[in-house]
């Protein structure tokens, strides 16, 4: 479970999904240096294990392992308990950033398959909105004092220009009137597009189409979830183009730079921007 002791008395708590390698790790690292308890997660425990003694060779000693499959109930509902017990309360969660299977997906992105859009959807939609949900009322603790901040890791390809259906895009950026329940509808939609090979007539990305679709939509619940809690910080971080294996170490930033946008808006202010999409550190239109 935890390859080190976690302090249940932390001032500040941070769970972070797919920590345990390129940007989600450097991203444990400045959470950690920053004096915030980390709790890393990773599908695989020995990578995740291993992470973790990594960062304590480098003076790091406040970040602690969970097994996390973000695709799987009982895993989330795991950690859950796991943080209630140990903590009562989390400050700052930081998703989106389980590197293996979004490189994978980007992998075969060229040749998608119904199976792999369908994939790509559970895993960077449903899969950070379920972990989302499941950790809500422990953020909901910590907003009473200043905590509550949660983090999705976006992208640019999760911009609302890609999408050529101005009926879709009206929708997804109409946050007063859209629901949850819709963007289930419209992510089915996709999908039954997908499956009849009817992308391009209906308006939709031809090229990693699930992934700017889910990310497209990940960036509504964002904005959704933010007006639904006024008292947290909900927002979404484009890191850069960093070198990781999800771009084929093809990245202009390095891992601790695509890091370090995100850290700094996990780290805004008691009162900062909430429902904002951040480029570089900066905040930028969702089109």
């Amino acid at each position: 479970m935890a390859a080190a002791t976690p302090s249940p008395h932390s001032a500040r708590v941070a769970v972070v999904t797919g920590g345990n390698k390129g940007i989600g790790l450097e991203v444990c690292r400045q959470l950690a240096s920053n004096g915030i308890t980390v709790v890393l997660t990773a599908r695989d425990e020995k990578r995740g294990a291993a992470a973790v003694e990594e960062l304590a060779d480098a003076g790091l000693s406040g970040v602690v392992f969970h097994q996390l499959e973000v695709t799987d109930a009982q895993s989330i509902a795991r950690l859950a308990g796991f943080l209630k017990a140990w903590f009562g309360k989390l400050d700052i969660l930081i998703k989106g950033m389980d590197a293996f299977q979004m490189a994978e997906l980007m992998r075969k992105s060229c040749r998608e398959t119904n199976d792999t859009a369908k994939a790509g959807v559970q895993t960077n939609y449903y899969g950070v909105k379920n972990v989302t949900e499941a950790l809500l009322p422990l953020l909901l603790q910590a907003s009473s004092s200043g905590g509550g901040r949660v983090v999705n890791v976006s992208s640019d390809f999760g911009l609302l220009r890609y999408l050529r259906n101005e009926e879709v895009k009206h929708e997804l950026d109409d946050i007063e009137g859209l629901t949850e329940e819709r963007l289930d509808e419209l992510l089915s939609t996709f999908l039954r597009d997908f499956e009849a090979g009817a992308l391009k007539s209906r308006g939709w990305p031809t090229e990693f189409a699930a992934y700017k679709v889910a990310k497209a939509a990940l960036n509504s619940y964002s904005r959704v979830l933010a007006r639904r809690h006024p008292e947290l910080r909900v927002n979404c971080a484009h890191p850069g183009y960093v070198k990781t294996d999800m771009t084929r170490q093809t990245g202009l930033l390095t891992p601790a730079q695509g890091a370090a946008n995100v850290v700094k808006v996990a780290l805004l202010p008691e009162g900062g921007p909430t429902g904002a999409f951040f480029a570089l550190g900066k905040e930028a239109p969702f089109v």
